[in-house]
């Protein structure tokens, strides 16, 4: 089996990172689990600490349990909040309301439960993130796609203010850069939650004559023009809502084509792929790719491994609080978990429950 995490974008300089478990889903307290203490996983302040003997770690079951020399520990989380359990006693560590489907019907089941906790965990006071300790401020894009797996497994209340309150068209990531793409994100989000009165979707519809090139939009989306990638995304958003949908997509080579396997898989000019390097460091266009063209996917990882997905090279993460975890990853310039891989993952297996 090809390994899983990209062990060889670390730096030779350190020793392979100690295993860790973040706990915290939905809007929750966060928290990371870590060689015998807990801490908040946004500050690193450390809550507790234990002489461990040895820590079983179990992220498709929420739990990391421990033996210690003062008895066994556990740290458990559930539908209703996060648990420190020892000598059969239950401390609330944090508490809100989730729902934790099993997925028992799916050949997957346990390797959906630790993606759908690596989506649930990146969800923020400010709104869902790509992840927690990196980016200050949600993206369209990979929210589009969190919403999209929290719509399946009924979670789209974790996300429901935040889509209220959204005032802009464009998130305004990538170096303040207008992305062309966020407009049919913007829509179809809201067509999850709200409908065609929310005060952005008149915003929205006004701006696509800006991005406007014959029948179809074309923009910047990571800093090229995508108009294929784009003017499907519009057309998304706009059938999601149940509004007018006069576009046409342009028969034109677009790399990013491929990346959306949600419909209008027929208007698609084939051409080059993403090359090892890019699929190494943003491993959702690999994912993305296999869901558009019905390929196995790109490798299965154990369901107990933690974390299951990473980005690296980000170009707007601040990469300096994933020391929390470990210097070798501020180093690296890596952070993990990642939503947008982790909801490329989940929907893949989702949408293959044999795969």
């Amino acid at each position: 089996m090809k390994p899983r995490f990209p062990r060889h974008l670390l730096p030779a300089t350190h020793l392979r990172p100690p295993r860790f478990q973040l706990f915290g889903l939905g809007h929750r307290r966060k928290f990371i689990y870590q060689e015998g203490q807990l801490a908040d996983a946004t500050t690193g302040e450390i809550l507790h600490h234990w002489e461990t003997t040895l820590a079983r770690f179990e992220p498709s079951e929420y739990r990391v349990t421990l033996e210690t020399k003062s008895g066994p520990q556990r740290i458990v989380e559930d539908e209703e909040a996060v648990w420190l359990e020892s000598s059969g006693h239950r401390v609330v560590l944090s508490a809100a309301p989730v729902k934790l489907p099993r997925f028992d019907d799916r050949a997957r089941g346990p390797l959906l439960r630790a993606l759908h906790a690596e989506l649930l965990v990146n969800i923020m006071p400010f709104g869902p993130v790509p992840n927690l300790m990196v980016y200050p401020r949600p993206w369209y894009r990979d929210a589009a796609l969190m919403l999209m797996c929290f719509a399946k497994t009924g979670n789209l209340p974790q996300v429901e203010a935040w889509v209220a309150g959204l005032a802009h068209v464009y998130d305004r990531n990538n170096s303040g850069m207008a992305e062309a793409d966020n407009l049919g994100q913007l829509l179809y989000m809201i067509s999850l939650v709200n409908d065609r009165h929310h005060p952005l979707v008149a915003k929205t519809l006004r701006e696509v004559p800006n991005l406007a090139r014959d029948k179809h939009i074309c923009g910047m989306s990571d800093y090229a023009e995508h108009p294929v990638y784009q003017t499907k995304w519009l057309k998304f958003g706009l059938r999601a809502l149940g509004l007018d949908d006069p576009f046409q997509i342009p028969l034109v080579q677009d790399n990013y084509s491929s990346l959306f396997w949600m419909d209008f898989k027929e208007a698609h000019v084939p051409g080059s792929s993403f090359d090892e390097k890019h699929a190494t460091l943003y491993p959702y266009l690999r994912w993305a790719e296999a869901h558009f063209y019905d390929e196995p996917p790109p490798l299965i990882p154990e369901a107990d491994e933690f974390p299951l997905t990473w980005e690296a090279h980000g170009m707007d993460a601040a990469y300096a609080m994933m020391r929390v975890a470990h210097p070798a990853y501020v180093e690296a310039r890596l952070c993990t978990p990642h939503t947008w891989h982790a909801a490329e993952m989940f929907l893949y297996f989702y949408h293959n429950p044999t795969a």
